[in-house]
């Protein structure tokens, strides 16, 4: 009997708790921010928008490791051998083509871990963070400096440079002179 009347206490206490903070905000003035015109102003390490300073990076794909929903997708080519591709802003030598850069943000859930490991520092979050859009393939991203057409042509000119170093081992395996092989019956079984 003990314990219905302490149920009956803790019930008219947690209601009446409830009940004080529903009568403390009714009588405080309302904060109405009209969003499209007043905007509020955001914590300085808020985590929005991505975006990549595609001139700094170096293609190490440090950010597509780091990150745990796999949004970033990042293709690579090698440069030539004649090839200058310049240097960060850091200083580091660029060795390839970034020909792809994209980050799909209807998968980014706004972590930053793809930020940290970056060695060159080229991918920042941003605090935009209206950008919405009617179609959701608008929300991937796309951060490479090459068109369509170049990607392919270096694609294909990084192809063909890789047939021809195969061709030139094997021909290189087979113009090697072979091991003498013994007359000498194995042992037997």
């Amino acid at each position: 009997m003990g314990e219905y009347f302490k149920n009956i206490y803790k019930a008219i206490v947690t209601i009446l708790i409830g009940m004080g903070v529903t009568w403390r905000h009714l009588f405080t003035r309302a904060v109405t921010i009209q969003y499209p015109h007043v905007k509020r102003e955001l914590p300085p390490r808020s985590r929005q928008k991505l975006f990549v300073d595609i001139d700094d990076c170096i293609g190490c794909f440090q950010c597509a490791r780091a990150c745990p929903v796999d949004c970033i997708d990042i293709e690579t080519v090698k440069a030539g051998k004649e090839e200058d591709l310049g240097e960060t802003s850091t200083g580091q030598k660029k060795r390839l083509h970034v020909v792809k850069f994209d980050i799909d943000l209807t998968k980014c859930c706004y972590c930053a871990d793809c930020v940290f490991p970056c060695p060159t520092e080229c991918i920042v979050m941003t605090p935009k963070y209206e950008f919405s859009t009617y179609d959701r393939f608008d929300l991937i991203e796309h951060f490479s400096a090459y068109s369509a057409e170049e990607a392919e042509k270096l694609k294909e000119r990084d192809r063909k440079e890789k047939e021809a170093l195969a061709a030139a081992r094997a021909a290189k395996m087979q113009a090697a002179p072979k091991p003498p092989s013994s007359d000498k019956p194995g042992p037997s079984a």
